[in-house]
């Protein structure tokens, strides 16, 4: 598979195909060394090899897929949501629930405002959106990838691709060479930032997990994070690609309120996604593990029962010799409509004067606690992040340093740390690998 032109310096396994079967070309092993080998070139990798060639470190970056930062360049709807705006670092932290601290000493060092100005200092202007979203002012994320790739060039770090690690040989807690096919990699100190398991396809299938485990580390169990729930109504297909702002879903579990949350949500061929859904989405696979759940959207949160119905009653009123499939328009959006009325058995040819008080108490109750049923969440492939990984305790906040083996450090999604939507987890590549990157560099 060959790199797109702007990636022709980096170097690719020697690979040839002949007639319908791939040859690899093994020429004799032979032995590189640099100062840092990172393996993975996503977000914390490239970040951590930028800054440690900054340091003056030899750097080289292994990527097992054809190509650097994939994920990067699907991210916030390949629109990259790079950060989120809020510069507290102790209210940053506090995304991250328990495991928020571990972060604080890397957002000390590189946080939201030095993010924003490493991006602005190499001439990619941002913008700030709802919630704190920072996104790239041109709204493509391949224009934050473009830039990394150039930085990369410019530094003179080596960025090898298509690479098959066979082996991390390790003596004494501490690693002596990375064996690929016809090479191995010797460096004074490594850094493993290969992700975690979501979206495998773009080269995150959990590899940095099975070598820390080999090398004595604690993996928290992975589990996908951040992905759309699947309903057990059919009708829900009808729904697919209706996006819903301003809306509050509610979670229960045996008549219980477990969580609620106020934004937008988005309904799927199968179930519910949007920035509420997905920063529920945890939640909602601990609950499952314990029963059935229930999600209920109210559409006029603004709105309790009595002001809501003598809202009806106007539209109703000021409507009259309506049908209502038409005066609906005013409550809902257009999708919703032919379900609402479906689910309340009006007829959708009625004229308002004719409706019922009982009619308008069933439109009144969907409008307010529309209900789903919980059948289960996506997997990894639809997961944006993943929950779970390598365990804090074992890895110095202050470095990302191993505490097992005396030259490994750790960055990015491969720890044990995940937050919600609005740019919490690409800062978390940015901060925990500018750190990793600093101190593998001097140390």
């Amino acid at each position: 598979m060959c790199l797109p032109a702007h990636l022709d310096n980096a170097e690719k396994c020697r690979s040839f195909n002949w007639g319908q079967v791939k040859v690899k070309m093994k020429p004799n092993m032979h032995t590189e060394t640099y100062d840092l080998a990172i393996i993975g070139a996503g977000p914390a990798g490239m970040m951590a090899a930028l800054r440690a060639a900054e340091c003056g470190a030899r750097v080289v970056i292994l990527e097992k897929k054809h190509m650097p930062g994939i994920k990067l360049l699907m991210t916030g709807k390949e629109r990259c949501n790079i950060t989120n705006s809020e510069t507290d670092v102790r209210k940053f932290a506090a995304h991250y629930g328990k495991n928020g601290k571990f972060l604080l000493n890397a957002l000390y060092h590189f946080g939201v405002t030095e993010t924003i100005d490493f991006f602005h200092r190499h001439d990619l202007k941002t913008k700030v959106e709802r919630g704190g979203r920072v996104f790239p002012e041109s709204d493509k994320a391949k224009d934050v990838h473009g830039l990394f790739l150039n930085l990369i060039r410019k530094n003179n770090i080596t960025l090898l691709t298509n690479c098959s690690i066979k082996k991390i040989s390790v003596t004494h807690n501490t690693i002596e060479k990375i064996v690929l096919d016809n090479r191995e990699m010797k460096a004074r100190n490594y850094l493993i930032c290969t992700g975690g398991r979501s979206y495998p396809q773009t080269g995150s299938s959990g590899d940095g997990y099975t070598w820390a485990r080999q090398m004595g580390h604690t993996i928290i169990q992975p589990e996908p994070a951040l992905t759309p729930v699947v309903v057990k109504e059919q009708w829900v297909k009808e729904l697919e690609g209706l996006s819903l702002k301003n809306v509050a879903i509610s979670v229960y579990q045996d008549n219980r309120k477990k969580d609620a949350r106020f934004g937008e949500a988005l309904f799927t061929g199968s179930g519910m996604s949007g920035p509420v859904i997905l920063d529920m989405s945890r939640h909602i696979g601990e609950l499952l593990a314990n029963g059935p759940v229930d999600l209920f959207i109210d559409f006029k949160p603004a709105l309790d029962f009595d002001m809501l119905d003598k809202r009806i009653l106007r539209d109703l009123e000021g409507q009259k010799h309506k049908a209502m499939r038409n005066i609906l328009p005013g409550l809902l959006p257009q999708k919703m409509i032919p379900v609402i009325l479906e689910l309340t058995g009006i007829d959708p040819e009625k004229k308002g004067h004719s409706m019922t008080k009982d009619e308008r108490k069933k439109l009144r109750a969907l409008l307010k606690q529309f209900p789903l049923t919980i059948k289960g969440l996506l997997g990894f492939d639809k997961a944006i992040i993943t929950a779970g990984g390598v365990h804090l305790k074992e890895v110095d906040p202050r470095t990302m340093r191993s505490r097992i083996i005396d030259n490994l450090y750790f960055a990015g999604e491969v720890l044990d740390l995940d937050g919600p939507t609005g740019g919490y987890n690409l800062q978390v590549c940015w901060s925990t690998g500018y750190l990793a990157g600093e101190h593998a560099a001097q140390h």
